[in-house]
């Protein structure tokens, strides 16, 4: 939570002082911090020139989720830039509201803005709201500095006071942080994610961003839920309302390509062919690994174990594909032989079901020699066993 005193420092980088001296740290290195510090206090009033730094090495830490070009316009918080949905994320999701013909949103706990770029952006207004002072302030300056002020109105208030009425659909993004951490109860996010789910049945559609660890069985039987990935890594889940009620999704971005589930069984068991697959984990948390391994022919190595294997390959946007040449019950001394023997030094290694950490194991094997190789370390039909292989 920021405090309304906060709001005097931020105020004075809207200034053309301010503005200036942001510009003039663009590119600033903050290991030269204190020798810049100490030459723009000759010329600047200390609480500015700390305020801006401050927002230079935030800015320097929000060009990965939003860009050189908007980041180095935008303003942050600390917590802000941590929070806030990568660019692509929110683009792909304003896209959605937008196919739904959605022309208005009311985006509750709008943090620093990033949702609402995106749905302006798509040519939706948007009331973004939140209840802590220099955030929504924060959030104004982000319309005003993108140029989207017109399609934006920012509202410092309690969402759960905020009348949606007039609105085609709610976006929620619950504080899942607390002062210990990550919070993990849904009925622990502020708001609580019954009262979003409250809030998104009161519109004709509705999105509830939740982190991607819900379990199954706290999805409303009305409500589609999608899993979503950025580069592999997943990113959040959403609950969506008006849309596909009982559906379960995964969408790996860029793309995006989304994958539905049909509600089939398990896969088989099955020895461990030529090929392994690593399915999106997007995919895993969507319990998807059934659809992807049909497509693929393929079965699991282990019933507990979501690593898929098949005889021939085949390309599939769902899954990273991996040539297995050896398979080994699991033993440092028979791996480090056997990396030694055939000069591999750039070692890469995957777990699944079994308790060794990679950099551990890096440690005892020491690789050295020109060759590359992954491994494996996970369970084969209920035993631990050592997969190498390479990319396929």
């Amino acid at each position: 939570m920021g405090r309304v005193t906060d709001l005097v420092p931020f105020s004075t980088l809207l200034t053309d002082e301010g503005q200036a001296l942001l510009a003039a740290l663009r590119d600033y290195d903050p290991a030269q911090e204190l020798a810049v510090a100490s030459r723009l206090r000759r010329e600047h009033p200390v609480g500015l020139v700390t305020a801006a730094l401050t927002q230079a090495r935030l800015r320097q830490r929000a060009v990965a989720k939003f860009g050189a070009a908007d980041a180095q316009r935008m303003f942050f918080t600390p917590n802000g830039v941590e929070q806030a949905t990568r660019s692509s994320v929110a683009t792909y999701r304003a896209g959605r509201f937008a196919a739904l013909g959605v022309r208005s949103v009311a985006d509750l706990c709008c943090g620093i803005g990033g949702d609402a770029i995106a749905l302006a952006r798509a040519g939706i207004s948007v009331l973004a709201v939140d209840r802590d002072p220099l955030t929504a302030e924060v959030a104004r300056a982000n319309a005003e500095a993108l140029g989207l002020a017109e399609l934006i109105e920012v509202r410092c208030a309690d969402v759960t006071e905020i009348d949606t009425g007039a609105y085609d659909a709610v976006f929620v993004d619950p504080a899942r942080r607390g002062g210990r951490g990550r919070i993990f109860d849904p009925e622990a996010y502020s708001p609580p994610l019954s009262w979003a789910i409250g809030a998104a049945r009161t519109r004709p559609h509705a999105a509830l961003k939740i982190a991607p660890g819900i379990p199954h069985e706290a999805v409303p039987d009305d409500a589609e839920a999608e899993w979503i990935s950025d580069g592999g890594d997943v990113k959040e889940a959403v609950l969506w309302f008006g849309t596909r009620p009982g559906t379960v999704g995964a969408t790996l971005l860029p793309g995006p390509r989304s994958l539905t589930g049909r509600g089939l069984p398990d896969p088989e068991v099955r020895k461990v062919g030529r090929f392994l697959y690593e399915p999106d984990g997007a995919v895993i948390r969507a319990h998807l690994v059934a659809e992807v391994a049909e497509e693929l022919d393929g079965g699991l190595i282990d019933e507990t174990i979501a690593y898929i294997t098949a005889d021939e390959l085949r390309p599939t946007p769902y899954a990273t594909a991996y040539e297995i040449t050896d398979e080994l019950p699991f033993g440092l001394k028979k791996l480090k032989a056997l990396l030694r023997e055939r000069e591999v030094g750039n070692l890469t290694v995957k777990k699944r079901g079994s308790a060794i950490e990679p950099e551990e194991l890096r440690r005892k094997v020491k690789p050295k020699g020109p060759n590359a190789a992954t491994v494996f370390l996970t369970r084969v039909a209920g035993a631990p066993t050592m997969l190498i292989g390479r990319p396929a």
